[in-house]
């Protein structure tokens, strides 16, 4: 069966409110750490994974930061506005757009958009004047214009006016302590909205240890948008709309991916986002193959159930020899890549990511890993105390 044919109501389970993890654990090591290898379950602590990868292994991290994309405005008549900011205007990075200075254009999320009148022109409080007015609108999304009076860029004004945007299902506000713990040890590139959530569980102590048993780390950046906590409204996978996000490799993360997959070593991204990174990179590297002269990355949802593969080893090498033509030092681009079963995994052998919501695409991700299996794995997770979503528990699941 072609992926566009699942049916998303076959890749469901009964979720308890009660298993939702609202709150991190003081030690973000204290996790509990589910172990998926040949068939079999085992359970242990995050703080113990140094026992259960193997020497050689390849994790991939998501450097990515999650920003405080909530920002609030009021109506002459008192009325709030809450703006969620997700991307740039089109043509222009995340990281050089957070850059802005005066003023800036993103497509965002309104909350109370129907009392926002057009041409009116809203403002914030404090840390001087800042104004926003509403341009255009897309499925749901608004394209704003935001105008302000010191010299501070555009992320920074975040940080001091913005709250950081804790998933949906949490149902509440950020604090303080959240600032940290939705932030990974090693985030360093501003531009989510979300966090890898596959990465909180790592402590520098527990980073350290890893290396010290000769597990080798690789970093990649995709900027988590919002459309990862969206659900899968359509009956079949046909119908959906995959979100699309900008991603960012350095050379050295390729290199260390061709080395591994010409050794056979195995290959762990942290998280699905880290997942489908190195995954679109095959692609594009195939598109390259395949005579496409293509400055930046790009990897539609569909791409990998249109035509065989190619050789990941060639494919990677495709792509350093792109960046030896364009004299960079980098890939960068975005994806909007579904990965559900019937995908033909070309680099990653073992994943670490945490439970994910049922009806999701993430779930899909996990069931076209494990095969059948997953439900296994969740039924164990379930009647086994684990927590789910964000702030939950985590899983170690070796192909």
């Amino acid at each position: 069966m072609h992926p566009n044919e699942i049916r998303i109501s076959d890749f469901t389970y009964e979720l308890p409110v009660d298993r939702i993890a609202q709150q991190p654990l003081a030690d973000r090591s204290a996790s509990r750490l589910l172990v998926y290898r040949e068939g079999r379950i085992t359970d242990d602590q995050f703080r113990s994974l140094t026992e259960h990868i193997p020497k050689g292994s390849l994790l991939v991290l998501n450097d990515t930061r999650v920003v405080k994309a909530r920002i609030s405005f009021t109506r002459a008549t008192g009325a709030v506005i809450e703006c969620m900011v997700l991307e740039p205007e089109e043509g222009r990075t995340i990281e050089k757009a957070l850059l802005d200075q005066g003023t800036t254009r993103w497509w965002c999320m309104v909350g109370n958009a129907k009392r926002w009148k057009a041409g009116e022109v809203l403002s914030g409080a404090g840390y001087g004047e800042l104004r926003v007015v509403r341009l255009a609108q897309r499925d749901g999304e608004y394209l704003l214009e935001f105008n302000w009076n010191t010299s501070v860029p555009f992320v920074q004004l975040l940080a001091l006016r913005g709250l950081l945007p804790l998933p949906p299902y949490m149902k509440r506000l950020a604090v303080a302590e959240d600032d940290i713990r939705y932030n990974t040890v090693f985030a360093v590139n501003d531009g989510s909205v979300a966090a890898p959530t596959a990465s909180l569980h790592f402590t520098p102590a527990l980073l350290k240890e890893l290396e010290g048993n000769g597990v080798r780390r690789a970093n990649v950046t995709l900027h988590v948008g919002a459309g990862t906590f969206l659900p899968v409204k359509s009956e079949r996978m046909m119908d959906h709309a995959m979100h699309t996000e900008q991603l960012r490799v350095p050379r050295s993360t390729v290199e260390m991916l061709l080395a591994s997959a010409m050794s056979g070593s195995p290959i762990i991204p942290v998280g699905t986002t880290a997942l489908r990174t190195i995954e679109s990179l095959c692609w594009f590297g195939d598109d390259l193959l395949a005579g496409q002269t293509m400055k930046f990355l790009s990897v539609g949802q569909w791409r990998p159930y249109e035509q065989p593969a190619e050789s990941s080893t060639a494919s990677l090498s495709a792509v350093l020899d792109q960046m030896d033509r364009e004299r960079v030092d980098h890939v960068q681009g975005s994806t909007s890549l579904l990965i559900a079963p019937g995908y033909p995994f070309r680099l990653a052998t073992g994943l670490i990511t945490n439970f994910h919501q049922p009806g999701s695409t993430l779930l899909l991700l996990v069931a076209a890993f494990l095969g059948p299996n997953w439900r296994s794995v969740y039924d164990h997770a379930l009647s086994h105390g684990y927590r789910f979503l964000s702030y939950g528990d985590s899983s170690l699941l070796m192909r």
